[in-house]
């Protein structure tokens, strides 16, 4: 179940306006108040200030608390009334973990996709656990629409980027589940789950020197398939997929198959712990944190959380009270449901 909280009837319009008067007004009256102060001028070691005194507060009570499709009709509405995209002045007008969180909200989760894709290609090691849960979480139509939005916003294709940052077993693996184009039925085929529950045994157990039958059952299989693969590995061979893997010395290429693995298995427990590893991670991962919520506000972030208290005997917005901070904070919070609309 989702947490956002949206009213049912609101204006596009009217929200657009509050949210430039938010971010418009005040810069103007801070504008004010330096020039007429003893300087005589505009100083020019205030001038990087820019939405100084913006009121955050406003933005958050509107955007922190409208669906996928109002988010759509304001940032439309923004860009007729005033010829500018929303995105563009929010970032000019905040800062931090705040603006990256805002901002990735409103773009539509295809853009949104595609840029958290881009970003974890661009770190020095690329995040493969970011990739694999663009690919493995998607439905077959939500993965081509981020990898269209990707090829219009950097004029490459996602694959293209992921076999250039990548190499060996782990390319393999991550194109492929990119790639996809995997029917979405629920019929399961239980003679083929018990073959290749054998096939992904051999090559994990044996230490294939190629992992070509584990990538292609990965990247082809319908989740509810992958699912019955698993089951049926563990009825065979009394231990879980996962627990073989993790008795191998750790490498990326294991890492992001155990995490494909997990995030199809039981995708609340993956991202329950997800969020439990960027909270307890020194300094607080906010990245992951953001990157959660904001992608699963909308789609089973209330049994995601209900999974991250019964496993760490504390609520998640407990944690992200104690972890995070001023606007950041109040924001996470209204998107775990907090908060008035």
């Amino acid at each position: 179940m989702a947490t956002i909280v949206s009213p049912p009837h609101f204006s596009p319009v009217e929200d657009a306006e509050n949210i430039k008067k938010a971010c418009q007004g005040s810069t103007l009256s801070s504008f004010r108040l330096v020039t007429h102060s003893s300087f005589g001028y505009y100083p020019p070691f205030l001038s990087w200030v820019s939405g100084f005194g913006t009121d955050e507060k406003a933005i958050i009570s509107i955007l922190g608390h409208r669906n996928l499709f109002q988010r759509k009709l304001i940032r439309q509405a923004y860009q007729e009334i005033y010829h500018e995209d929303l995105i563009h002045q929010l970032k000019s007008e905040l800062s931090g973990d705040f603006e990256r969180a805002i901002c990735l909200w409103v773009l539509d989760p295809p853009e949104r996709d595609a840029l958290l894709a881009n970003l974890a290609l661009q770190k020095p090691v690329p995040d493969c656990k970011v990739l694999v849960e663009i690919a493995c979480m998607r439905s077959p139509e939500d993965l081509l629409a981020t990898r269209r939005a990707y090829r219009c916003l950097y004029k490459r294709s996602l694959e293209e980027d992921l076999a250039s940052r990548t190499t060996g077993d782990i390319r393999k693996l991550l194109v492929a589940t990119v790639s996809a184009y995997k029917y979405d039925g629920d019929e399961i085929d239980e003679t083929l789950a018990h073959s290749e529950a054998a096939i992904l045994h051999d090559e994990i157990l044996d230490k294939a020197v190629g992992h070509e039958e584990t990538i292609r059952v990965i990247s082809t299989r319908t989740s509810v398939q992958l699912c019955a693969i698993f089951n049926r590995y563990k009825d065979i061979y009394g231990r879980s997929i996962t627990k073989d893997i993790l008795s191998h010395p750790t490498n990326e290429y294991l890492s992001a198959l155990r995490a494909a693995i997990r995030c199809t298995k039981n995708p609340n427990r993956y991202y329950a712990k997800v969020l439990r590893n960027a909270i307890n991670t020194a300094g607080t991962d906010e990245d992951a944190l953001t990157r959660v919520i904001v992608t699963r506000a909308e789609k089973d972030l209330k049994n995601i959380t209900e999974l991250y208290h019964k496993r760490n005997n504390e609520s998640l917005d407990q944690a992200i009270a104690k972890e995070t901070s001023r606007d950041y904070k109040a924001f996470l919070l209204a998107l775990l449901g907090h908060g008035g609309i």
